[in-house]
């Protein structure tokens, strides 16, 4: 599920990629008028445990005998808080409401502790439960995005995200942290945490693959029934007694039904190009465990299959879930999912309920989806059946979680939030979930050693976190929003202070004295789906800042440990060679001391925690490398899937390839000027009328580029064509680190691609500071762009004197600050 309304519904199955790649490609178009229809009868059997009994059943019926059509509608429909007000249920008896990534509680910023959270679901079901003429009190349903914790509500425990807990094959600790996630969503307000993921992602360019525990089925399935049983509780939805709420626990949603890891070209919202066997046996794997374990719904995916998208496919959502698997839960949708549907509107859709949703998703568009729904109960384009149909499954679910006892005991334990508890649990994550790709000896370091703790992610546990961290992206995080976290430098330095040592945090790798060692945190930025698809492997293509920073640090004959952060596994080969010891630390969350158990041993150098993580992922071995599954053919990892070294099973690594293996024009499509270089395959070129001259960067000596107007003329960076469709959907923006010497004397345009807007604003006041600037893609392409063929990515033009010098020059996806100037 995602935030961002401007995105739905944008580049479901559309390519992205500008230039061919030769890579390993599992998934193949299937051809045939029945490549998209199910046949249930080849599909797994399963039943729904402990959802119905008599009792809850008979409830039930006395409660829809009371309901009016609209009521009943009202059940299946869900709304975001940003789009809806306590108020508005007087006229539109809705069933649930959810908070979106960045959806913020009411009156409340997004970034916020549990008791606005409270106040926020408190608000919303008092006006759901009055007692007024016409009305049946039935309590809401409350859902969040609580991947991998609370990720929502500020002092919660952050776990490490999916991928990272792959690499533990540790379902018991998969349970244990399902357990605390429900008690810190509970604690909050809310009644339904979405998730866990099951995807089994095929395609590591991907922007969600941190979301899938491993490209294996296998590992999938054995963590799917655990992470139910701890968010729902074991045997705690059974009649008669108190709901699983009560004590702490949330419903479950399993997602994203179904395929959702295997799109063609690893794009988001995209086709899954695979024949059923292949559905069932990869993309299945987990949901079996899940509906057998009790989970009371399933999300479908935005993908489709063959061709067909999930959210009015009958033959999966109807036939093989709820026919074949018995699932006896409800099925909810994506965030305006329906809508992607042929003939469907996000305020429009029968055919999402006839397929067999129960629940849609429409965050911004229910009250139109509400009107349409019920006209179609009336005229029979929906079956009262399939509404008394959906109803029943979604009351049902309510009464087992226990959310018609109004006693909500949790509500007031504000403890739970990052209780010691829950912090050991994500440490002992944090820790079984490292992979130790390299390590020449250099590992374990003695707690008595002199620690240079460098790079830009070393004390930032925004950075470790990832995305869906307090806000959809995991963007505009600073450790003042994780009181109860601890950085990976902050718990080097713990552990190195009871040892001894001393731990000193230089994010640019300088010291006065030389070291014993350096630790080198570097890796990702935060992100999730859309803005996370990338088109290559390649870290950090034409600005290898980390590899730099090791270089330097090799250079002056330190010892080097890299930790690299990362949703999924990464071309880092350069990264490798220059490093003692690397380590793949994934997006570790709050723990940072997780780490340090592992990396620094005691005084005089004895582990004090082995290393267990084993890859859930194969690495590559070029850039290109984007579908490396085990058993496939042709399979010729860097590491192979289950690789891993540990200090009782040590290992050498020989100095590995630099070459990436694609084409440059792939490699790198958002980078272009940094530290003083125009990187490959931009070209930088200026008229006869504007000098060109190197200076002092903000950092970097001779990092930036000055241009000076003699007479009227243009500076532009171009490329090849590329297209940057999907980037200016996903509301990627152009971001300008410039410094004004000599202000604008006349207009200036700023362009990209053949946009071109009005920036006269951005350089009429000289000053020696640096600014930045942001300027949304869409601004471009609502001013002429074509964003699909970009092959001029900056260009400014003046017809007066102006001198103005350019540092760095790249896409982002932070919208902080961000202009459109007119």
């Amino acid at each position: 599920m995602n935030r961002v309304s401007t995105l739905r519904g944008l580049l479901a199955g559309a390519a992205i990629f500008a230039t061919p790649v030769v890579a390993q490609q599992a998934n193949q178009p299937v051809p045939g008028p029945q490549a998209s229809t199910a046949h249930p009868d080849r599909w797994p059997a399963a039943k729904s445990r402990d959802l119905v009994d008599p009792a809850t059943e008979a409830f039930v019926t006395r409660l829809m005998a009371s309901m009016s059509l609209e009521e009943k509608v009202g059940q299946m429909i869900q709304a975001d808080t940003s789009a809806i007000t306590p108020e508005d249920l007087r006229r539109y008896p809705l069933g649930s409401i959810l908070a979106g990534g960045s959806s913020p509680p009411l009156g409340a910023p997004d970034r916020s502790p549990a008791a606005p959270w409270v106040a926020t679901s408190q608000a919303f079901n008092k006006v759901a439960l009055e007692k007024r003429p016409g009305h049946v009190p039935i309590p809401l349903m409350f859902g969040i995005d609580a991947v991998h914790g609370n990720n929502n509500v500020v002092g919660a425990t952050i776990f490490p995200h999916n991928s990272a807990l792959g690499a533990m094959r540790d379902p018991d600790l998969i349970r244990r942290i399902g357990a605390a996630t429900a008690a810190e969503t509970a604690a909050a307000g809310f009644d339904w945490a979405f998730g866990p993921t099951l995807a089994v992602p095929q395609d590591d360019r991907w922007g969600r693959a941190f979301e899938g525990y491993s490209e294996d089925p296998a590992v999938v399935r054995s963590y799917a029934g655990a992470m139910i049983e701890g968010l729902q509780g074991r045997g705690k939805a059974t009649g008669g007694g108190k709901g699983p709420i009560q004590q702490g626990h949330v419903s479950a949603s399993v997602k994203h039904f179904l395929g959702d890891g295997g799109t063609k070209d690893g794009v988001d919202q995209g086709d899954t190009q695979v024949d059923e066997e292949t559905l069932i046996r990869i993309h299945n794997a987990g949901y079996p465990a899940a509906v057998n374990a009790g989970t009371m719904t399933v999300m479908a995916s935005f993908s489709s299959w063959n061709g067909a998208k999930m959210h009015g496919n009958k033959s999966l959502l109807t036939d093989v879930l709820k026919g074949r698997m018995g699932f006896d839960g409800f099925v909810v949708g994506d965030w305006n999912g329906h809508g992607q549907i042929p003939g469907c509107t996000n305020a429009d859709c029968p055919a999402t309920f006839n397929a067999g949703l129960d629940m849609a998703m429409a965050p911004d568009s229910w009250k139109g989806l509400f009107e349409t729904t019920v006209a179609a109960a009336k005229d029979g384009r929906i079956p009262m059946a399939r509404i008394d149909d959906a109803v029943r499954r979604i009351l049902r679910v309510k009464a087992k979680l226990g959310l018609f006892d109004l006693a909500r005991p949790y509500e007031t334990r504000a403890d739970v939030f990052g209780s010691a508890e829950h912090r050991a649990v994500a440490r002992e994550a944090v820790a079984k979930s490292l992979v130790l790709l390299k390590n020449t000896g250099v590992l374990p370091i003695k707690a008595s050693a002199n620690i240079l703790v460098a790079g830009d992610a070393a004390d930032d546990i925004g950075r470790q976190s990832g995305g869906w961290t307090l806000s959809w992206q995991g963007d505009g995080n600073t450790n003042a929003d994780f009181p109860n976290g601890q950085s990976i430098y902050a718990g080097i330095a713990q552990a190195v202070k009871a040892g001894g040592g001393t731990a000193t945090l230089s994010a640019n790798g300088s010291f006065t004295k030389k070291p014993d060692v350096a630790i080198v945190v570097f890796g990702e930025m935060p992100y999730a789906e859309m803005r996370g698809d990338v088109r290559t492997l390649e870290f950090q293509p034409g600005d290898k800042q980390a590899l730099d920073l090791l270089k330097k640090l090799k250079a002056a004959g330190v010892p080097t440990v890299s930790v690299f952060l990362s949703g999924r596994p990464m071309w880092v080969n350069p990264e490798i060679n220059q490093s003692d010891a690397f380590v793949a630390a994934w997006f570790p969350g709050t723990e940072g001391a997780g780490v340090a158990d592992v990396l620094v041993g005691d005084r005089n150098g004895r582990p004090r925690r082995d290393f267990a993580g084993k890859l859930a992922f194969s690495w590559p071995k070029t850039a290109g490398q984007f579908t490396l599954n085990k058993g496939a053919p042709g399979y010729d990892p860097l590491f192979p899937f289950g690789y891993g070294l540990s200090y009782a099973r040590g290992g050498t690594v020989p100095r590995l390839a630099e070459v990436a293996g694609v084409d440059a024009s792939l490699g790198n499509t958002s980078l272009y000027f940094a530290r003083g270089q125009v990187p490959a395959p931009f070209k930088l070129a200026a008229d006869a009328g504007v000098t060109v001259a190197a200076v002092d960067g903000p950092q970097t000596q001779e990092g930036a580029r000055q241009f000076s107007w003699n007479s009227a003329g243009t500076v532009r960076i171009t490329g090849p064509e590329i297209d940057l469709t999907r980037e200016t959907n996903a509301d990627l923006l152009l971001q300008v680190t410039y410094r004004v010497g000599t202000p604008a004397k006349g207009p200036v345009t700023l362009g990209f691609g053949a946009g071109r807007i009005d920036a006269r604003t951005l350089f009429d006041a000289a000053g020696a500071q640096w600014r930045t600037v942001r300027v949304p893609l869409k601004c471009f392409r609502d001013k002429g762009a074509d964003v699909a063929k970009v092959g001029e990515v900056f260009s400014v033009t003046s017809s007066a004197p102006l001198r103005f010098a350019v540092a760095d020059l790249r896409l982002v996806t932070d919208p902080a600050g961000a202009v459109c100037p007119n």
